[in-house]
C-alpha cells in the first residue's frame, strides 16, 4: 500500500525505517522468502477492508474479471519461470504468468484472488521444486482449472456476485464454462473462431429409439446432414443487416465503438457425449468494418432480454 514506484523487498525497507535500511531489509526478506505466511490471508484481509466501499460507491454492476498477467524474467529459477505467452511483452518470453479473479464496478476495481500458475514442466521436475521451495501439495493445474477455483472461493467468502468477464484463453475451455454455468454465475467469455455451436431454433438430434435389446439410448446425436457449425461461419453466414454500430462509452480521445451482431446459439462441444443439450446463449460477434471477416467472437449468458 506503500507509495512507492518499485516494491521490491529493500526499497519497502528504505520507505518503512529510512534509518535502519539493513535491518529492516533482513526482517522483510525474511518475512517474504522464509515465514509461513498466507497470500489468500492477506488479500481476504484488503478485501473485507475495501469492499464495502467498492460496492457503496460503483454503482448497481457487479463484474468478476479473470485475468492472467506475466511477469518477464531473464533467469529460470524463479518459481514457474518459463517461456510462454507474455501479455505485458505482446509475444511469447520467459516470464512467469498469474492468475487473478478481480471485483470490479463501472467505477473501480479489487484483485480479490492471485495464484502462481505453475507450468507442466515444472510441476514435474522434483530437482527444480525442491531448489525453488515449490510446496508439495501444488502441483499442475491449468489456468482455467485455477480460475474456476478461485471463482468457487469468491462464492464461499460471500463476495458480491456479478457476471464473470474473462477473454478467448478461459472462455475456450468448455469445463469452465459449463462450471460457471452450474455454479449459478452468468459469464460473458470470448471464444475462438472454431468453436462449435447450433444455430438458433437448433440442437442435437434426440437418442435413437430404443430397439428392444439392450440398454435404452441416451446419448444425444449427429449426424452427416445435421451437424454443429464453428461460429467463424455462422458470423460469415449471416446477412449484413444482422450487424450494426454500438457505441458503449467514451474513452480518452474518442468514443468507444464496433461494428456487432448478437444472435442466440447452444454450446456445441462434445455434446453427442451428453443426454441433453446445452441451453441457448448469446454469441457476440465483432466485425469491424472494413474488415474480410470478424475479429472477436464472445458466448454469454447474460439473459435473453439483455440489450446490446
Amino acid at each position: 500500500m506503500l507509495p512507492l514506484a518499485r516494491k521490491s523487498v529493500e526499497p519497502l525497507a528504505a520507505g518503512i525505517d529510512p534509518h535502519a535500511v539493513r535491518a529492516r531489509h533482513q526482517s522483510l526478506h525474511h518475512f517474504v522468502a522464509k515465514s509461513d505466511w498466507s497470500d489468500e490471508g492477506l488479500l481476504e484481509r484488503v478485501r473485507a477492508w475495501v469492499e464495502p466501499a467498492l460496492l457503496r460507491e460503483g454503482g448497481t454492476e457487479r463484474y468478476w474479471i479473470i485475468d492472467d498477467t506475466g511477469f518477464p524474467k531473464k533467469g529460470k529459477h524463479s518459481v514457474g519461470v518459463a517461456r510462454q505467452y507474455c501479455g505485458q511483452l505482446g509475444k511469447r518470453d520467459n516470464c512467469q504468468i498469474a492468475v487473478s479473479l478481480t471485483l470490479a464496478t463501472e467505477r473501480a476495481s479489487l484483485p480479490v484472488a492471485w495464484r502462481l500458475y505453475l507450468p507442466e514442466d515444472w510441476a514435474a521436475d522434483t530437482a527444480r521444486r525442491t531448489r525453488a521451495g515449490v510446496p508439495e501439495g501444488v502441483g499442475f493445474q491449468t489456468k482455467p482449472t485455477i480460475a474456476l477455483e478461485q471463482v468457487k472461493a469468491a462464492l464461499a467468502a460471500g463476495i458480491a456476485r456479478g457476471a464473470v468477464l474473462a477473454d478467448a484463453g478461459y472462455g475456450n475451455d468448455t469445463g469452465f464454462r459449463d462450471g460457471l454455468t452450474e455454479l449459478g454465475l452468468a459469464y460473458a467469455v470470448g471464444v475462438q473462431g472454431t468453436t462449435s455451436v447450433w444455430p438458433e431454433g437448433k440442437a442435437p438430434l434426440p437418442p435413437e429409439p430404443w430397439k428392444g435389446v439392450g440398454r435404452n439410448p441416451r446419448l444425444l446425436r449427429r449426424d452427416a446432414e445435421h451437424r454443429p457449425v464453428s461460429v467463424k461461419a455462422l458470423a460469415l453466414g449471416l446477412p449484413a443487416s444482422a450487424y450494426r454500430t454500438v457505441t458503449w462509452r467514451q474513452g480518452s480521445n474518442t468514443a468507444l465503438s464496433g461494428r456487432f451482431a448478437a444472435v442466440r446459439v447452444r454450446a456445441a462441444h462434445r455434446d453427442h457425449q451428453r443426454t441433453a443439450s446445452r441451453d441457448e446463449e448469446w454469441l457476440l460477434i465483432e466485425w469491424p468494418e472494413g474488415q474480410q471477416e470478424p475479429e472477436k467472437y464472445v458466448l454469454s449468458t447474460l439473459p435473453a432480454d439483455t440489450s446490446f
